[in-house]
């Protein structure tokens, strides 16, 4: 068996702390976390824009409803006391009611649609400026050839041999002939 390495609690701390940081320094990882921190404020941003500028009028065009009460009761449990008895407050029954509360969820689709459709149109932009580049670079490309096409054009491609042997016969006959 070959000789063993010890490496110390130390060197290998040094070790784990080194890779760690060029993990984080990595490019990617960088990128993602700004993607993050801008993803969340711009969540903030799409949030704010659903509950404060699209809702209410959709509300008051429904009647005045707020979204964030559209509910639907599935279940009445009347409060008991220890006795057993209901319990009345001020004349009014309580209840403990279960609720299901469907105006939050329309919100919430609402506030998923404009991020979803925010994304595409930003990547549909990206997308588009990418393939304008490539056909800016391409039609470029496709001049500086021409370009230097006519410059230098190209040298005709040399005659195979036994090609070029059949001419020098021809010449040659044509030559006697005379």
């Amino acid at each position: 068996m070959g000789k063993q390495i010890k490496i110390s609690k130390e060197q290998r701390k040094k070790g784990f702390l080194n890779g760690f940081k060029n993990f984080i320094m990595r490019g990617n990882v960088i990128d993602m976390a700004v993607g993050v921190i801008v993803g969340g404020a711009f969540g903030k941003i799409v949030t704010s824009l659903v509950n404060d500028i699209i809702l209410p009028p959709i509300g008051v065009l429904l009647g005045g409803v707020e979204f964030r009460d559209l509910q639907a009761l599935i279940h009445q449990k009347p409060v008991l006391d220890d006795n057993g008895a209901q319990v009345v407050i001020d004349g009014i029954a309580q209840f403990n009611n279960v609720y299901i509360r469907y105006g939050n969820l329309i919100q919430i689709i609402l506030e998923f649609l404009i991020i979803a459709f925010s994304i595409y149109l930003v990547l549909y932009i990206f997308i588009k400026r990418k393939e304008q580049e490539e056909k800016f670079i391409a039609e470029e490309k496709a001049r500086l050839e021409k370009l230097e096409a006519e410059k230098n054009p190209p040298k005709p491609a040399p005659k195979p041999e036994d090609i070029q042997l059949l001419i020098e016969i021809r010449d040659l006959l044509k030559k006697n002939e005379k």
